[in-house]
């Protein structure tokens, strides 16, 4: 960060909900707690039935194993950009995902990530998914090429 002010919590989730990429609108997320010194992270994210597969179920559909996928993905490299205070891009080079349990459409989850280890140009990470009641859905392990943004 090179002397740089490190931003609050407060200042880093207006920065990600307050211009969201089209990803994030797309998966319906948004940024709700953040820790900047660790990078740990929640999104919570919204799943509509246009992100089923599966729409003739009681429960309104199954949510698309991408999006579920994505959602996670999207956690984890946002939890790098707090940490490295909006200094890194984070390309995912490996993503694996366990699904545990379906997702649902117009249902709340929560994705928590956290960052693993921190190394000089790569970063290794994990995530959780969970609904309302807590029940895990998915997880995830990532790791990503750390690459300066060019000032």
């Amino acid at each position: 960060m090179d002397g740089e002010r490190r931003l609050t919590a407060a200042e880093i989730i207006e920065r990600f909900n307050g211009t969201k990429q089209p990803a994030i609108e797309t998966l319906g997320g948004e940024v709700i707690a953040v820790e900047p010194e660790t990078g740990r992270l929640t999104f919570r994210f919204k799943p509509t039935v246009a992100m089923c597969h599966t729409t003739n179920i009681p429960e309104g559909g199954i949510v698309q194993g991408g999006f579920v996928a994505g959602w996670l993905d999207t956690a984890m490299a946002h939890a790098c950009a707090a940490r490295s205070n909006f200094t890194m891009r984070m390309p995912t080079l490996e993503l694996k995902v366990s699904y545990l349990a379906p997702a649902h459409p117009n249902r709340v989850y929560y994705a928590d990530a956290e960052i693993i280890r921190w190394g000089r140009s790569i970063v290794f990470l994990e995530a959780r998914l969970r609904d309302e009641h807590q029940r895990l859905i998915a997880t995830a392990s990532s790791t990503a090429m750390l690459t300066p943004i060019p000032k």
